[in-house]
């Protein structure tokens, strides 16, 4: 397949154009580079005769149609979100403009090339999801597809609402879609703001390990390119006008997690004093949602997938693969934004 990923330079959207460059398939990767871009999270591809690149913005529908004029991809994998909760907090202009306005054009292009190719029977619009949109769980239960939405931040609203317009598109123009909505990813090239990489790069340096609230969240945890994996196999595989939850099947709360991930780097780089002693509990992040889980069954009976990375064994692998690519983290650390506390709504 000629697959067109929006996003491709970003964290999940770069783990799938290598997966999908390693299975065969030719890739054009659509990304703005906004902050949280890197083109070296694709170097180890970027040389593959089926790769393009494509400096692109998804709100301008002018380029957005010349790219899918130029390169007539079989599907769309629509991954290009603003997507870190805290900044949605303190900014949430720039998620309603990305996921919600740039959604709508990517659809509306998507629409218009499938129309204008005959409507071929093979193409598919893929949109990747988060299950925030389903708000907070108590102790008990997982989210379903079938879970009402009730999301609780500028981020999951904005996300809620992309999900919506791509269902309204299947439902009233016959567009092809298939959506499926992820817990939390980690894994190598995750952007030094989020929770696992803070972790890693905050215990190196010796500084304070910042845990929200009681550090009792719960989340389920998903190995990166296992959800590279998943997702290529909805866009495959996936019923028409279906969506499929994908989770790691891997519960762990905030300091449990962080926990997890001292111990490695205690026996990895040890110090005088344990990593897990630089940990300190701050204020928590407004609307905290309490406990994510999702119910995996319906992608492991339908599409037989099922995460193949244990957290533990991905915790590893993580932090092995920060300790040895510090060329590609410390640049980073100097972006905007990084290391500094966000999303207080102050």
């Amino acid at each position: 397949m000629k697959l067109l990923v929006t996003g491709g330079a970003g964290f999940i959207g770069s783990a799938v154009v290598r997966q999908a460059i390693r299975d065969g398939h030719d890739v054009v990767n659509v990304d703005k580079l906004t902050y949280a871009a890197n083109l070296d999270n694709v170097n180890s591809v970027s040389n593959a005769p089926g790769y393009a690149f494509e400096h692109c913005d998804i709100c301008d529908r002018e380029a957005v149609d010349r790219v899918f004029a130029t390169h007539r991809p079989d599907a769309v994998m629509h991954l290009a979100a603003e997507s870190h909760v805290d900044r949605s907090i303190d900014g949430p202009a720039a998620f309603v403009e990305t996921n919600i306005t740039g959604t709508y054009v990517l659809l509306e292009a998507a629409r218009t090339y499938w129309s204008g190719a005959g409507r071929p029977p093979g193409f598919r619009f893929h949109h990747i999801s988060t299950d925030e949109v389903f708000g907070s769980l108590g102790n008990d239960g997982q989210f379903t597809e079938t879970t009402p939405y009730d999301p609780r931040s500028p981020y999951s609203a904005s996300k809620a609402a992309s999900d919506h317009l791509v269902r309204a598109w299947h439902e009233t123009y016959g567009l092809p879609v298939v959506l499926s909505n992820c817990s939390n990813n980690y894994g190598p090239f995750h952007f030094p703001e989020k929770l696992v990489p803070v972790v890693i790069l905050n215990a190196l340096h010796g500084k304070p390990i910042p845990i929200y609230g009681d550090g009792q969240n719960i989340r389920d945890w998903l190995f990166v390119e296992d959800h590279a994996d998943a997702l290529l196999t909805v866009v495959r595989r996936g019923e028409i006008g279906r969506s499929y939850n994908i989770g790691g099947e891997a519960e762990a709360t905030n300091l449990e997690l962080v926990k997890m991930i001292c111990a490695i780097l205690d026996a990895r780089r040890p110090t005088k004093a344990r990593h897990e002693d630089l940990v300190a509990f701050v204020d928590d992040r407004p609307g905290h949602d309490r406990r994510y889980a999702i119910d995996p069954s319906r992608i492991r009976d339908e599409l037989g997938w099922r995460p193949s990375v244990t957290l533990e064994k991905g915790l590893q692998i993580t932090v092995d693969w920060y300790l040895a690519n510090e060329a590609w983290w410390r640049p980073l650390l100097d972006r905007q934004g990084v290391g500094n506390r966000l999303g207080t709504a102050e």
